[in-house]
């Protein structure tokens, strides 16, 4: 269903978002990044659904990232244990700090499913290393496309960097659902940039 021009009302409770879909079809120029990094990047193989969890958590809080936490345990686990999708840690000082995860399960492509940092490395390089590491492992593999999507309650310079990073965007979308902040899967006081409407009682 399209919507309708102008203004469109949004139920208390509920959380509207402009989603931006991006992708790439060639390996691009990789970006400089910091020489002297105090992180590594490991590959995780086969992640522990509490781990995984736990850190998507850390890196999601000021954005509301809530999909993994609401998906059931084995669902998720049939995702981040498949042999086509790549999960990464950037960690730093033995703690994981970073989350990046590349699936390949469609042939010829890859998804940007999820890449983030915690606030604690948030402008110190560490989104330019992991991002290039990103880049080397997908186009690494026989894919003609690598695509990502971004929302409007991301990082204000996720899209920014994005389209530094050689993406184009190529559709846009609006996303309703339920704040995680009311149904139990984020802390009341996650993303305090986003006021938090809750339906009359």
């Amino acid at each position: 269903m399209q919507l309708p021009d102008g203004y469109s009302d949004v139920a208390a409770g509920k959380l509207a978002n402009v989603v931006t879909c991006l992708e790439m079809l060639q390996a691009p120029t990789l970006r400089p990044e910091r020489a002297d990094p105090p992180w590594s990047i490991r590959a995780v193989p086969k992640p522990a659904a509490t781990w995984y969890r736990e850190l998507f958590a850390r890196v999601g809080a000021d954005w509301l990232w809530f999909s993994r936490l609401a998906m059931p345990v084995d669902k998720l686990e049939s995702i981040i244990h498949d042999p086509a999708v790549e999960v990464y840690a950037l960690s730093v000082g033995g703690r994981d700090e970073g989350l990046l995860e590349l699936d390949f399960r469609d042939a010829g492509q890859c998804e940007l499913a999820f890449f983030g940092l915690t606030g604690a490395l948030l402008g110190q390089g560490g989104g330019r290393a992991l991002m290039n590491h990103a880049l080397r492992r997908a186009w690494s593999r026989p894919i003609r496309r690598l695509w990502v999507h971004t929302c409007t309650l991301d990082h204000p310079g996720a899209l920014a960097f994005y389209l530094r990073s050689g993406f184009v965007a190529y559709a846009r979308q609006v996303e309703v659902a339920d704040d995680p902040r009311l149904t139990g899967l984020a802390p009341r006081s996650a993303a305090p940039h986003v006021p938090l409407i809750e339906p009359a009682r």
